[in-house]
């Protein structure tokens, strides 16, 4: 876990990204993706999140926030067509902007230019 942080998500948050991790899965055991996503970080992210309790923190480092927003760029693109893109991208938006929020732009930065 690269930088942590104790991340207290809200209750809908926390089920977004269960579906997001859900369809991560869907198309990891399909064989898809495999290059992209690390199967055991994905697993291991979803036990973490299946403990989450109502207003506690969950520790969450840099690598899993970018984990998450890469799995909802891909349902985000994989979801244009479907009448209710408005509501992925209104979650999107939603999420990407509270896991951010916890690293610094200069963090991400860091992160990515690895």
């Amino acid at each position: 876990m690269i930088e942590p942080r104790d991340v207290v998500l809200e209750p809908d948050a926390v089920s977004a990204l269960f579906e997001i991790l859900g369809i991560m899965t869907d198309q990891l055991i399909q064989g898809n993706m495999a290059a992209r996503w690390d199967a055991e970080a994905v697993f291991e992210l979803q036990m973490r999140l299946s403990d989450v309790s109502d207003g506690l923190p969950v520790q969450l480092g840099i690598d899993d926030a970018a984990l998450l927003l890469d799995g909802m760029a891909f349902t985000e693109v994989m979801s244009v067509d479907f009448p209710f893109f408005e509501m992925v991208q209104w979650t999107s938006d939603f999420i990407t902007a509270e896991l951010r929020s916890h690293w610094t732009e200069g963090l991400w930065l860091e992160y990515v230019g690895r």
